[in-house]
């Protein structure tokens, strides 16, 4: 067994016998020495007298549906710790993708409205939805939740009703939406959904996450939680009040229109703020990407020719620092007009997909007088989505960046999990064992 910096030796019948047992309980091995660690870490911070003698290593990972699922990746980022029964896409390039990364075994490749609850099996710990957002977003058309596309919540949410009345309901639902769905139609959106959850007896609430927190890409989304009523709220989970870090003045607005039922379910999550991000918008940049070509010099030199004064002070500045410093563009329309407009913060835009109202992102690599432009890679793409490199990508390339683009961060799926999700459903199998 290896770390970066430590090597442990075990004694053979010992190893064997440990992945016989993880074997046995279809647990991943990496999971258990996870679990491990934590307790142990936890035993020694509490003086507490805690063996693992006479207790199983793990429990069986949790069960989650993924709904509008993509390329897989908030289950990605729920990690080992979860199984899943069913993923659902009605788009054939993403199951492709999904099936390449996953497998298909759990992959129902369906619209969602014809679905029924005979195509979920069992009943699962999680239903993760992360639904379409063009007509919610500050990007798009603001359609609203009514419209064609980000109108299939309705769907979705009937399954969900479906199962609460055949007592199958998930114990923690989790939808993930763009900023704009707290204001669209002056927050009736909003309103209506949380309307549904309290329809269905679940408590829920709210959190905005910028995946900046995390990764190297500013990208604000909302993540509504919905807890089913008989499963407990550890206390730790919850404030008393909104918090500047996770609840911004557009959430307390959306929040104060609600309805007095679904008021009366609001919960205020308490999160942790994160460990500071190490990672920046110049560490994910290939030096010799496969999926895009540099710009001739000609190219670039019209790019720059399309900035502002503002913008060309900007990149200006940058040349004079004598560092390597990589910069995303965005090509706008202002005025009629089509200009370029630079961000040196090391920093990517959020990524977006035409549909979303958006071009694609181009870089600048600016090292002192030299000034190269390319296309952002499908590769850096996946990287700023928080996905390793061993993820496999669709060939093409409008594929592979509209893929990215309609994602989830995955660290922020992993941060709500470990600080939201896991600590509910592990007081809730503690309770039911303790009773």
């Amino acid at each position: 067994m290896k770390t970066a910096e430590y090597k442990f030796r075990l004694d053979p019948s010992l190893r064997e016998a440990f992945f016989s047992i993880c074997k046995e309980q279809d647990v991943p091995a990496s999971q258990v020495m996870r679990s491990l660690m934590r307790d142990y870490i936890n035993q020694q911070r509490t003086q507490s007298t805690v063996t693992y003698l006479n207790r199983p290593l793990i429990r069986n990972p949790y069960k989650f549906l993924e709904f509008f699922a993509g390329g897989g990746m908030a289950r990605a980022g729920l990690g080992n710790e979860w199984r899943c029964m069913l993923a659902n896409d009605i788009d054939r390039m993403k199951a492709k993708t999904y099936a390449n990364n996953w497998g298909k075994e759990h992959l129902l490749v369906k619209d969602v409205a014809l679905l029924t609850t005979n195509d979920i099996p069992g009943q699962a710990d999680l239903s993760w939805a992360s639904f379409p957002c063009q007509d919610l977003s500050l990007a798009g058309a603001g359609a609203g939740i009514r419209a064609k596309r980000s109108g299939t919540f309705w769907p979705f949410w009937q399954l969900m009703r479906g199962l609460v009345k055949e007592e199958r309901g998930p114990k923690i639902i989790v939808l993930e939406n763009v900023y704009g769905a707290l204001t669209s139609h002056k927050s009736k959106d909003f309103s209506a959904i949380g309307s549904a959850f309290s329809g269905v007896n679940y408590r829920f609430g709210a959190v905005i996450i910028d995946a900046m927190r995390f990764l190297p890409q500013s990208r604000k989304r909302l993540f509504i939680i919905g807890v089913r009523s008989n499963v407990n709220i550890p206390d730790h989970l919850q404030t008393k009040k909104a918090s500047s870090l996770w609840h911004p003045s557009a959430l307390t607005k959306a929040h104060a229109n609600l309805s007095i039922e679904a008021a009366k379910k609001w919960v205020w999550w308490n999160l942790p703020q994160p460990q500071q991000r190490h990672i920046g918008f110049s560490d994910i940049i290939e030096d010799k990407p496969i999926s895009v070509k540099w710009h001739s010099k000609a190219e670039t030199r019209k790019l720059l020719s399309m900035m502002s004064r503002i913008n060309l002070d900007k990149v200006k500045a940058a040349q004079k620092t004598g560092k390597r410093i990589v910069a995303g563009v965005y090509k706008r329309t202002r005025n009629g007009v089509q200009c370029a407009e630079v961000r040196i913060d090391d920093i990517s835009g959020c990524l977006r997909t035409p549909s979303g109202g958006s071009s694609r992102q181009t870089i600048l690599v600016i090292d002192g007088e030299n000034i190269r432009s390319r296309l952002l890679s499908s590769r850096e793409a996946a990287r700023l989505m928080g996905l390793p490199d061993d993820y496999q990508l669709p060939g093409r390339y409008n594929d592979a960046y509209h893929l990215a683009g309609d994602g989830v961060a995955v660290p922020v799926v992993r941060f709500l999990s470990e600080n939201i999700l896991l600590p509910i459903l592990e007081a809730h199998h503690e309770a039911r064992n303790v009773a």
